[in-house]
């Protein structure tokens, strides 16, 4: 029922930009706080950004300055713009949707390799 599916990963240069799309179904979409995060071989999940249902957003410090995360209630999407990408940001980068204590939907993934 509930579905969030992420696209715009791919392979990129250093130096260059992506935009990330993730479109969410099976929930009242404008209630859910939204992230992403991203997970590096032999490394943890880490927060990447998150935009609660109010707008507050959170950055990473790895990543201010360089990342946008912004929403559209209207398609029911979160976006995560990347620029001035660097080789330490390949990932598998997962969009996340939360409500209250323990309550989260999560993507499939989707591969960002930064690479020359």
């Amino acid at each position: 029922q509930v579905q969030l599916v992420e696209s715009g990963g791919g392979l990129v240069q250093p130096g260059g930009s992506l935009r990330l799309s993730c479109a969410a179904s099976g929930i009242m979409f404008s209630i859910y706080n939204m992230g992403w995060y991203r997970q590096a071989p032999g490394k943890q999940r880490e927060l990447v950004a998150t935009i609660t249902n109010d707008g507050t957003i959170n950055n990473a410090d790895s990543v201010k300055g360089r990342f946008t995360i912004s929403r559209d209630n209207a398609k029911n999407t979160v976006y995560l713009q990347m620029n001035s990408l660097k080789p330490e940001d390949t990932a598998v980068y997962y969009c996340k949707a939360g409500r209250g204590i323990g309550i989260g939907f999560w993507g499939q993934g989707t591969q960002v390799t930064v690479s020359s």
